[in-house]
């Protein structure tokens, strides 16, 4: 499959590029990326973008860019995920501090999850958080996402499971 673009009113979902990864390094050199695995050495955090964009090749779709239409900035990725070790397939995100506090996850995160089910025919997403990470556990619950569980991870450890609303559940929704 060859990844899409998708948009929103203030974002566009694209294939992550090489020009990305500075951007993922710099977040990955600080304390804010211990919840996903950070900080991390920039030669891994480069095979780690590598891993995102190869996912595409062996799964036939994976995560994407964030990028805010207005003014180019680069805000994160965001979007369908499972690697082999996962219990099940996720809606994975990692937001870079400047988009922060201003809604983009979300915005993202609902289109990824709308594609991942229009398109991909998901009928269940799971979101994996650390259980110290507030910020993924409120945004998670803004999704409509619920606690199911945890699971646990050998370089992670112990993961919250959130279980995102079926696309029955969705259509339903008063």
């Amino acid at each position: 499959m060859t990844q899409p673009t998708l948009a929103t009113d203030r974002l566009i979902l694209r294939s992550i590029t090489a020009a990305d990864i500075p951007h993922e390094q710099a977040f990955y050199q600080t304390e804010r990326s211990a919840f996903v695995g950070g900080p991390m050495h920039p030669t891994n955090v480069w095979r780690s973008v590598a891993s995102q964009i190869g996912h595409w090749t062996l799964r036939g779709y994976g995560t994407f860019a964030i990028e805010e239409k207005e003014t180019g900035l680069y805000c994160g990725h965001v979007g369908p995920w499972y690697p082999e070790d996962w219990p099940e397939p996720e809606i994975s995100w990692t937001i870079m501090e400047t988009a922060e506090g201003r809604g983009i996850a979300r915005e993202a995160a609902l289109a990824a999850r709308s594609w991942a089910y229009d398109t991909l025919g998901w009928t269940t997403a799971i979101s994996l958080i650390d259980p110290a990470n507030t910020r993924s556990i409120a945004l998670a619950e803004r999704l409509g996402a619920r606690h199911d569980g945890t699971f646990d991870h050998h370089r992670y450890g112990t993961m919250d499971v959130w279980r995102h609303p079926s696309p029955e559940e969705l259509r339903n929704a008063p």
